[in-house]
């Protein structure tokens, strides 16, 4: 296939207009195959002579293809393209009709029989370059037009899209046409959904899932459409553009990729998001900030959209950003009696401990790129889809953190309503962004582009307290980086009047590089915390007498987004080499057992058992290390007997049952069907402690399958394929080994479940034999079947625990040698750095 080139893009955009899409979708063909017929409206700039260009389609059959009512040469179609040749100036005309393939890996037009019920939904994921999976398209983002849908489906069936979409009888649906849009941004999903309407200010909206999912969704449909129109309030606060979609619905879809898609006045959202398990409240708020996240998207990326894919952090650090600051201050409307709500500061403490650490760390690799990227470094759509990761989101969103405390919120939001007054239902780049915020502001907007946007790494900062002769202490920073940063810098004294606390003092803001050589600070504090509040996006080091401190009286710290900066810090020390890993694990049994925040538990306990655990820690060390965390689980779940707790006794649960070195305890809780004094044990949970009896060699093929009788539903199926992956047996590592590498037979979710089971760090002598061949055969399964799965081959299938230099001259050779399409590439750059650090971290 070709890709499209940025050149290509920005000449074809110089040549046409394009008005309007008439679409037309069969989908009653059957399980392989849809018709689609499309209608494009478009104007051959009037200055110009007869020009060439093309029209982007994947088709399984083109059946005809018109242009101004002449045919065309249908043998011209190469790969993904149909050559236009000799366009006139003036209107044009083009009709496409073709057969298109479903898909079973998300992309497309994604079609999924649910295994509860049996029946069938489809969705479109059309993201970069996918539409021309479905339909005929311009296919880049600044060639905006008007879609008009019509879909054919099954008469049980209904019908979504980016517009309220009409029955017309016969299976026959119609959606509004839409506002101008990218071809990226069209939406369908169709299926005999569940649904739950409403209206808000007017506007229809809806939540939708699978009809096997209705009773789960009901039991959260006030809490979903209490936070939807929470948020949508709060945007019309801070925007002075109304919403520009007529409608807002909200689909939960099988399978999905990603975490949710913006689509305009349909957004997709992964149907994981309709809890079927209990859940903990940090869940449940990660699910409210995707829902504020993609709302914020109706603005920046659909209202205002990037003109080239270089400025993908428009879309989505804006998006990260104001979905975790929206969220904060958005009011929550009760029901029932109940009294609105707000979240409070918790979104940034979750933030902080689980979203930035994904951007310190995609930052410190050698695929790091800039927030915005130099244009030229994303000459084509396969180079930029490599961008979607924790630059783009969470580094971007906290450099605009930064700037709107360095702008103050007034002046910031202001720049954000002069840029979509100006570019509304159009494209814009950084240059037209930096110039709505100047345009509000006396601050060099300018210069802070350059310093956060143009770069890349982690500025590390690091206190150096000095005595003066009169007693009183002075701070200097030093910074390793050259970024400007507006810190809060914490001064923490042990508070006497209650034992075991520290209380704040002061909390200075100092900006950094200093003006000044030294800042005094009074009487020298028991902990001087910089980042304080978490503000800027640095990496900060402790005094000697402050990481006394902290290793000590961590959970004696008053505020939990203090906590969750510390925590960081303590992390990064670990993955530079700086803090053993041994000591991660005595500072988290030290003070989670006192942690009141829940977000704060996950993050660590989750860094403990992932990375110190399992890859950190040499192989003799790993007993101790689990025999460590199951003990810390074992505290927690005792101290939350009296059901205080409900989310925190979860989370200690499922950690307990994974780091379980001995089969003894989860086996009883599984033939109880309960925890002793709960939780009972409902299907994630029973999933999840027969996937670590699989690991262990405690059960066989035969319970597996029991279950998968009990609870025949997607998600159980992905559990049986975890479970039979995990089994220390060489015919099921053969079996599962071929079921991901040779048949293509499974779908992503399955393949990705499939690869979660199969390395385990307690078999690395059992899959010894698979390292070799992951890289002889992995470059192939993702070329043979595209982004998706070979996104899930790079991240999941990956040999994780061979940690050892033989695997990474290994990933090296593969690398220089395999050609690796690009998603895979990148997956594997990652991957090898990670290696490399945990093996610095063994030797440190």
């Amino acid at each position: 296939m070709s890709v499209l080139t940025r050149a290509e893009a920005q000449t074809r955009a110089r040549l046409l207009d394009v008005q309007r899409y008439q679409i037309e979708l069969d989908l009653t063909r059957g399980d392989e195959l849809f018709d689609s017929r499309s209608v494009i409206h478009f104007t051959v700039r009037s200055d110009l002579e007869a020009v060439d260009t093309f029209v982007e389609l994947k088709p399984a059959e083109l059946r005809k293809a018109a242009l101004d009512g002449h045919l065309l040469d249908l043998d011209t179609l190469d790969e993904n393209r149909l050559p236009l040749k000799d366009l006139t100036p003036g209107e044009h005309e083009l009709h496409i009709d073709a057969v298109m393939r479903y898909s079973r890996t998300g992309e497309g037009m994604h079609r999924f029989t649910d295994p509860t019920d049996g029946e069938t939904y489809l969705y479109t994921q059309l993201f970069m370059d996918d539409v021309q999976r479905v339909f005929a398209a311009f296919d880049q983002p600044d060639l905006k037009a008007v879609f008009e849908l019509s879909i054919k489906a099954p008469e049980d069936w209904t019908v979504l899209a980016n517009g309220i979409t009409e029955h017309q009888g016969d299976g026959l649906w119609k959606a509004a046409p839409t506002p101008l849009i990218s071809t990226y941004l069209v939406a369908v999903a169709a299926g005999p959904w569940y649904s739950v309407r409403t209206e808000h200010r007017g506007l229809p909206f809806g939540i939708h899932c699978r009809r096997s999912l209705a009773p789960y969704l009901d039991a959260d449909a006030d809490e979903l459409l209490a936070i939807t129109r929470g948020c949508f309030d709060r945007y019309h606060e801070k925007f002075e553009e109304p919403y520009p979609f007529d409608s807002y619905d909200q689909a939960f879809v099988p399978e999905f990729n990603a975490g949710a898609m913006e689509n305009p006045g349909l957004v997709t959202f992964r149907d994981e998001y309709v809890f079927r398990s209990a859940v903990t409240d940090t869940e449940r708020q990660t699910r409210a900030v995707t829902i504020a996240h993609e709302m914020a998207h109706m603005w920046f990326g659909d209202l205002v959209t990037l003109r080239w894919w270089d400025d993908i952090w428009l879309n989505e650090s804006f998006a990260e950003y104001m979905g975790v600051q929206t969220l904060m201050e958005a009011t929550l409307g009760g029901s029932g009696g109940t009294p609105p709500r707000k979240w409070g500061s918790r979104p940034w403490t979750d933030f902080g401990v689980t979203r930035k650490p994904w951007g310190y760390e995609a930052d410190q690799r050698p695929s790091t790129h800039p927030v915005a990227p130099d244009p030229e470094a994303v000459p084509d759509t396969a180079s930029a889809l490599l961008n979607f990761d924790g630059i783009s989101y969470a580094k971007g969103a906290s450099a605009l953190r930064q700037l709107v405390a360095w702008l103050g919120e007034k002046d910031f939001l202001a720049g954000i309503n002069t840029h979509f007054a100006r570019h509304k239902f159009a494209n814009a780049t950084l240059a037209d962004f930096i110039e709505s915020l100047a345009d509000g502001t006396e601050r060099d907007v300018h210069a802070w582009a350059d310093s956060w946007l143009r770069t890349t790494g982690v500025d590390t900062l690091t206190p150096k307290i000095g005595p003066t002769d009169n007693g009183i202490c002075t701070l200097t920073i030093a910074q390793d980086g050259s970024r400007p940063h507006r810190i809060a810098v914490g001064l923490y004294d042990r508070d006497l009047g209650d034992e075991g606390r520290l209380s704040l003092r002061e909390r200075l803001e100092i900006d950094v590089p200093q003006t000044e050589p030294a800042h005094p600070i009074g009487k020298r504090p028991a902990l001087l915390l910089l980042n304080d509040a978490d503000l800027s996006y640095a990496k900060i080091r402790f005094d000697p007498d402050s990481f006394a401190t902290v290793r000590a009286e961590l959970s004696a710290l008053p505020d939990p987004l203090t906590r969750a900066v510390v925590w960081n810090a303590l992390r990064d020390c670990v993955r530079d080499g700086e803090l053993a890993p041994t000591a991660y694990l005595e500072a988290a049994r030290t003070h989670l057992p006192h942690e009141r925040d829940l977000a704060l538990v996950q993050g660590v306990l989750a860094f403990a058992t992932t990375q110190v655990a399992d890859r950190y820690l040499p192989a003799p060390d790993r007993p101790a290390a689990l025999t460590t965390l199951t003990s810390l689980c074992r505290d927690l779940i005792r101290r939350t007997e009296d059901g205080s707790h409900p989310g925190l006794r979860l989370t200690a649960v499922r950690h307990f049952i994974d780091a379980a070195a001995q089969p003894d305890t989860i086996t009883a809780w599984l033939s109880e069907g309960t925890v002793p004094g709960g939780p009972e044990l409902d299907p994630e949970l029973r999933w999840r402690i027969l996937g670590r009896l699989s690991v262990l060699g405690a059960i066989d093929d035969a319970v597996i399958e029991a279950e998968l009788v009990q609870d025949p539903s997607a998600t159980g199926q992905e559990g049986a394929a975890r479970c039979h992956a995990a089994l220390p047996d060489p015919e099921a590592k053969r079996q599962a080994w071929e079921a991901m590498f040779t048949t293509d037979n499974l779908s992503n979710y399955l393949f990705t479940a499939t690869a979660k089971g199969f390395w385990q760090p307690e078999q690395t002598d059992l899959v010894r034999d698979y390292v070799p061949r992951y890289f002889k055969q992995a470059p192939a399964v993702a070329a043979r079947r595209g982004p998706a799965i070979a996104e899930a081959a790079g991240r999941w299938a990956f040999p994780v625990y061979a940690v050892s230099p033989e695997t990474l001259r290994l990933g090296k050779k593969c690398l220089t040698k395999a050609n690796p399409t690009p998603a895979l590439h990148r997956k594997l750059v990652d991957q090898l750095d990670d290696m490399e650090r945990a093996l610095r971290v063994r030797e440190a």
